[in-house]
């Protein structure tokens, strides 16, 4: 049972959260300056100073798959060259791609062969790794690697892992982006999801309020805003237990019962229906929008026409800095809002809790 007064009780909520997961999201902002100093550290403009033939994301389980797909997403509409999203390095790779590797498991041997076989054919390669293992005994000497410096259990890597792609690609000219901006909305977030602030006035909290017993059907109305939700799906699968479903609008339409039932939960049906018994009043329908511009104006308000009732996430109505920046907020929020309503139900946190450890 969701306890929703434990979200207005701070204290409660600091003792709750015994392993501090709260503060470990909330560093996400510090992850991103530290990439960014390891980078620089490392020699990042002579490592990708070259435009490659093409770009391969090797995404490998956990946080860092959505991290992946939101660069993927950021790039392909204007990226001059190919970029690939895949698990493990292909068999094509060779000296003239660039490829950007992301794990937080030390052991990932799968991963440690991919390193290996793209750096013995000349491939740049940078991989955010541990410091130790299989994959940082791969990356040595041949390939670019930054380990963490700002240690959060495993899991919370989203900020770390996208910090690292947008290093490297904002080096080869693919994307312009603010990474100091980037970091400092990041900690801008993080203050204003803060577990003193009452949820009112607390972004991550009222989400979470919002997604409070109810089946989740995030829906990104662009590219950048459905891999978000894709983020937030991991999120609240990891900390509260939620599954959500997850898709671009377009696919959402063509799935014609599940977007009735979308449809009559927007709408409010039945005043007199019993709430157990109807699944489509259990559906909590959230449209996300992070791209600007006629077409996506567009698509917004054609949705919102067909989904009245529907939540909408807009962040570039109040958060600046261009679609990079709102999309990696957003996910910060929804992050924060699936650990708020962890701590509530009691499926993180306590005394009992086992928390993964630190990477």
């Amino acid at each position: 049972m969701l306890d929703d007064t434990l979200l207005d009780d701070p204290a409660r909520l600091s003792e709750a959260d015994g392993p501090g997961l709260l503060r470990a999201s909330a560093a996400a902002g510090a992850q991103v300056r530290s990439v960014v100093e390891a980078a620089e550290e490392a020699g990042i403009a002579q490592f990708a100073a070259d435009r490659p033939r093409a770009l391969v994301l090797v995404a490998r389980p956990g946080a860092g798959l959505a991290a992946a797909q939101l660069l993927m997403a950021l790039l392909t509409s204007t990226c001059p060259v190919p970029v690939v999203l895949t698990d493990l390095v292909p068999s094509w790779v060779g000296a003239l791609d660039v490829v950007i590797a992301h794990t937080e498991d030390h052991g990932d041997g799968l991963l440690a062969e991919s390193v290996d076989r793209a750096s013995r054919r000349g491939a740049r390669v940078i991989v955010t790794a541990p410091a130790e293992g299989p994959v940082a005994a791969a990356a040595a000497g041949h390939s670019l690697l930054l380990p963490p410096r700002v240690p959060v259990p495993t899991g919370f890597g989203y900020a770390r892992a996208l910090a690292a792609g947008l290093v490297v690609v904002r080096s080869l000219g693919l994307l312009r982006i603010d990474l100091p901006l980037l970091a400092d909305e990041l900690d801008r977030e993080a203050e204003r999801d803060h577990l003193v602030h009452e949820s009112f006035m607390n972004p991550a909290k009222s989400l979470a309020l919002r997604l409070a017993d109810r089946q989740p059907l995030l829906w990104g109305l662009d590219d950048t805003s459905t891999a978000v939700a894709r983020h937030a799906a991991f999120a609240l699968a990891s900390h509260a237990g939620q599954v959500c479903d997850v898709a671009g609008y377009p696919l959402a339409l063509s799935r014609p019962a599940l977007h009735r039932a979308a449809v009559r939960s927007c709408s409010g049906g039945d005043l007199f229906a019993d709430p157990d018994e109807d699944q489509a009043a259990q559906a909590r329908v959230m449209l996300l929008a992070v791209a600007t511009g006629p077409a996506a104006e567009a698509a917004r308000r054609a949705a919102e026409d067909t989904l009245p009732g529907a939540d909408v996430l807009v962040p570039t109505e109040e958060i600046s800095g261009g679609e990079a920046v709102c999309a990696a907020v957003i996910a910060l929020r929804f992050e924060l809002a699936a650990l708020y309503l962890g701590l509530a139900a009691g499926t993180i946190g306590g005394p009992g809790y086992y928390a993964p450890a630190a990477v």
